[in-house]
């Protein structure tokens, strides 16, 4: 295949105003919201404005640097200028990492839905398939995963939107032929109370949902792929708040309202499945199956698609194998499309193989990579912020609210949140497990870099003394 000149503008407006929207719509949300709510009872609704409002200051930083300066690497590449080579090294390093892992979650996740209604295949088969499909995908042009994340994503929102209208409906009593008796906004506050079990469930709360919020990032790094990057970022930035607020609040407020927290059919079923239900909707099981399907399938796409983009960027600055940063004719970068899929596939063998010890090794070591990301673009728009307003000011277009200070409380809740998760004891991927293991893995990286950097640095001054005396061109 001939090489290529890099990445090309290939992905269209609305593949990234899609991009954008579905980005935070994870399978997390479908999946692992009951979990929460029977935690946190109708409180759930504010660990979840609390990681949204987190999320929407991290975005707003990150716009911030990525529209003055967009590129596939996004983060990692503005912790490279910012903070140093160490920084944008581990970041990008341990980003990729987290998002081969999640490959292998959802390809799992996937594959067990689809097993469900083809059981001739089995799930690892299934997890074959999907995966195999969704790297042929990305390996064509960025042009094919964008046309797929735009039609994945567009269900996600259509499904979410239509879920949020039928519910409203029924809670006020207006939607013909449902069973609306027990749908009210007396469910938030009717059972036991608004918070059931106590203020301090709210923060247990956050832990549930944080890392469902993973993924508004990827429109910054598939911004530098697009016509417009600028326009493109500065969109997608200032759309954060009523994406989340519509498709997190909004859902979960619905759920709660048409269901009681403590209803047994929100553990047993799924938050969504049991809502739908309650209002006699036939079939709402394999109804929201399809949705969570579509959900996971985007994640994969994404998830394959942000992993290749975060190890091409990583090859153009010399942080991985220079084969990562070359493309193919299409301005497909293969060799790092081809190298995070392996990997993903492995992942994926470790979680039928060993689920309990080397998969869990993995998810737990990964877990916090999301918090240890919003921490680096904290510190990194702290220092990017004089660079920028130095060298380009005109190229501040999207600026984080109440500079320096706002940043600086945003990195103090993502610490007192880490701090948090190490009270959390409970189960084989426990808050403080999760933690200490991700640290670990970061301290690795670092060093790693560290130790890089010594090298590269000695290299450097080594080269002059040894070529200036003859001028004499080396072999």
């Amino acid at each position: 295949m001939t090489p290529g000149s890099g990445l090309q503008a290939g992905l269209k407006n609305r593949h990234l105003s899609m991009i954008a929207i579905g980005g935070v719509i994870g399978a997390g949300l479908f999946v692992g919201s009951s979990t929460g709510i029977a935690t946190a009872g109708p409180g759930i609704l504010l660990s979840y404005a609390l990681v949204g409002t987190l999320v929407v200051l991290v975005m707003r930083m990150l716009g911030e640097m990525s529209a003055a300066n967009p590129t596939s690497g996004s983060f990692s590449a503005h912790a490279d200028r910012a903070l140093g080579s160490w920084a944008g090294f581990s970041i990008g390093w341990l980003y990729w990492f987290f998002w081969v892992v999640v490959l292998a979650v959802e390809a799992t996740a996937g594959a067990k839905i689809l097993e469900g209604w083809v059981p001739a295949v089995p799930q690892w088969g299934w997890a074959l398939i999907v995966m195999f499909v969704l790297t042929a995908t990305n390996l064509v042009s960025v042009g094919s995963y964008g046309e797929f994340e735009f039609w994945f994503a567009g269900i996600k929102v259509v499904a979410i939107g239509a879920f949020i209208v039928i519910g409203l409906l029924a809670v006020f009593g207006v939607l013909p032929g449902a069973h609306t008796d027990q749908a009210s906004f007396g469910n938030l506050t009717g059972h036991g109370g608004f918070l059931p079990h106590g203020p301090g469930a709210i923060l247990t709360g956050v832990l549930l949902v944080v890392f469902s919020f993973m993924g508004s990032e990827i429109a910054t790094l598939a911004a530098g792929e697009s016509e417009n990057p600028q326009r493109a970022v500065t969109k997608s930035t200032n759309s954060i708040i009523w994406r989340i607020g519509v498709f997190y609040l909004g859902s979960i407020l619905v759920v709660v309202s048409l269901v009681p927290w403590n209803d047994p059919a929100i553990a047993k079923d799924g938050s969504y499945v049991a809502a739908l239900n309650s209002l006699g909707i036939a079939h709402a099981g394999e109804i929201m199956n399809v949705i969570v399907l579509t959900s996971v399938l985007s994640c994969l796409n994404s998830g394959l698609y942000t992993a290749s983009r975060m190890a091409f960027s990583l090859g153009q600055r010399g942080d991985a194998p220079k084969a990562f940063a070359r493309t193919t004719s299409r301005g497909v970068p293969m060799t790092a499309i081809l190298a995070s899929v392996v990997f993903g596939f492995v992942a994926v063998f470790f979680n039928y193989k060993f689920p309990d010890t080397v998969f869990l090794f993995l998810l737990n070591s990964s877990g916090a990579v999301a918090l240890f990301v919003w921490l680096a673009i904290c510190f990194s728009q702290l220092r990017m912020r004089r660079i920028i307003q130095r060298e380009a000011p005109e190229k501040l277009v999207v600026k984080m609210w109440l500079y320096p200070y706002l940043t600086w409380a945003t990195a103090a809740l993502i610490v007192f949140v880490l701090g948090y998760m190490l009270t959390d004891t409970e189960g084989p991927s426990s808050g403080r497990k999760t933690v200490l293991l991700s640290l670990a893995v970061a301290a690795i990286v670092i060093a790693i870099a560290f130790v890089k950097q010594k090298v590269t640095a000695g290299r450097a001054a080594e080269a002059p003394a040894v070529e200036a005396p003859d001028k004499v061109p080396t072999a």
